[in-house]
């Protein structure tokens, strides 16, 4: 039983494998195959998984793929967006049969999970320079001719390190390599235009390698100060199509086409607008977001920047947020105090502690869970409790042990990565199928 697309890849294994008693979240007394998991009948709010345990709502899953293809459309942008977000098969299947014209990585280990479930396109968004990780890549691509993988280098001697290993194997046609453009103080990439075409002329001349385009990450600016951080990233747009236009000049790009490329989760909408129009190339451009937390979003950080991003759109409903932690009041030892089954074994915590939505008591006539009031806040969390704040009214007199609490959270990321298994359920929290990810 599948409420998502799955595009072709190969996921019949997943389907076929056998899940075990402990695996997380599940209620197992003896092996399952994983593909019947849809047909167990399981309701998370009658209490019939084990908690904690990561659902996803399909209907919000299917809405921001959708909402995602049609932005993608109305600008004329193309999508690949960050796989390492979920690092989940099924998910990346959803995303190809929704228009992603390939998936982004951040390893040369996700990007072997990538192909071994049939993934044809992959942009390795990261410096490749580790022996064992180029010979990695460079393996699936001799073995597999038709498997494309575009890589980073933002440094001659990580263009030296490429040239040297792709030479030695001797591909069928050039790596493809993408400059990154990076920001003073952050993380990797060239820290100015002119380092960047320094590069990029390296890459140009280097033996087994063809300079494919620029990308960069803007997602690194945010700040307190909203319209400082906007003037940023257009400023830092700009200078990526700067970029662009002035290699073309040189005659530096080997493909049949130039990739630009940014755009997490907070301003893949300026990045659509800053690289419209790039007409009058020696070849066409592909402009690329690699947004990657659209799929879930967020009750978090995500939900506070897409708010803004969505007054910028203006085109209907935004992104709906589909990632819920659901665990168990596991004790009651104070009035103002439940302590819940989950912690950061379970959740993120990175960005923000969760957020307390909704309670559900197993058993009762509810079919839907009720809202939590205001007040109610986890301030706290170790490996596996959760400290649940409740303000004074009727919640401090009605919450019980026992009774189920269910959790938004913030940055999905960092969710994703705690768990083996999770549960797409409808919205009545009816199970629908078990989603796998291979961090």
């Amino acid at each position: 039983m599948h409420t998502l697309p799955r595009d072709g890849l190969a996921l019949s294994t997943l389907d076929e494998q056998l899940l075990l008693p402990g695996t997380k979240g599940l209620p197992l007394t003896e092996p399952l195959r994983q593909g019947a998991i849809g047909i167990q009948g399981w309701n998370v709010l009658r209490g019939d998984t084990s908690f904690p345990v990561a659902v996803l709502k399909a209907s919000a899953l299917q809405h921001n793929l959708a909402w995602m293809k049609a932005f993608c459309a109305r600008h004329g942008v193309t999508l690949v967006p960050h796989g390492k977000t979920t690092m989940s098969p099924q998910l990346f299947a959803a995303q190809l049969a929704n228009g992603a014209w390939g998936i982004t990585l951040a390893s040369a280990t996700q990007v072997q999970v990538a192909h071994r479930f049939n993934v044809r396109r992959v942009l390795l968004a990261n410096q490749l320079v580790a022996r064992a990780d180029i010979e990695a890549v460079l393996a699936l691509l001799h073995e597999d001719p038709d498997f494309e993988c575009f890589v980073l280098a933002d440094s001659i001697e990580g263009v030296a390190r490429l040239s040297t290993a792709v030479t030695a194997r001797g591909l069928a046609r050039p790596l493809p390599v993408l400059v990154e453009l990076g920001l003073a103080g952050k993380r990797a990439g060239c820290r100015s235009p002119g380092e960047a075409l320094a590069v990029a002329r390296a890459i140009a001349a280097a033996d087994g390698l063809a300079l494919a385009g620029f990308e960069g990450y803007e997602g690194l600016l945010v700040s307190d100060d909203r319209d400082a951080d906007l003037r940023a990233v257009r400023a830092f747009l700009a200078e990526l199509v700067d970029l662009v236009e002035t290699a073309d000049g040189e005659g530096l790009f080997g493909g049949a086409e130039i990739l630009i490329s940014a755009g997490g989760s907070s301003y893949f909408d300026l990045v659509a607008r800053g690289f419209a129009g790039m007409d009058g190339l020696s070849r066409p451009v592909r402009a690329v977001l690699r947004s990657g937390c659209y799929l879930t979003s967020d009750h978090g950080s995500y939900k506070r920047l897409l708010a803004q991003l969505d007054a910028r759109e203006s085109h209907g409903e935004g992104l709906r947020p589909a990632l819920e932690m659901w665990s168990t009041v596991q004790s009651r030892p104070e009035p103002g105090l439940a302590i819940l089954t989950m912690g950061k074994r379970d959740a993120s915590y990175d960005e923000a502690l969760p957020t307390p939505l909704f309670t559900h008591r197993p058993g009762s006539d509810a079919a839907l869970p009720a809202e939590l009031p205001p007040g109610c806040t986890i301030f706290k969390m170790n490996d596996q409790h959760a400290y649940l704040s409740l303000p004074e009214g009727d919640i401090r007199d009605t919450l019980r042990v026992g009774d189920l609490v269910g959790c938004g959270i913030s940055h999905p990321c960092t969710t994703f990565d705690k768990w083996q298994v999770l549960l797409a359920v409808d919205d009545a929290y009816n199970v629908t199928e078990a989603l796998n990810t291979f961090f």
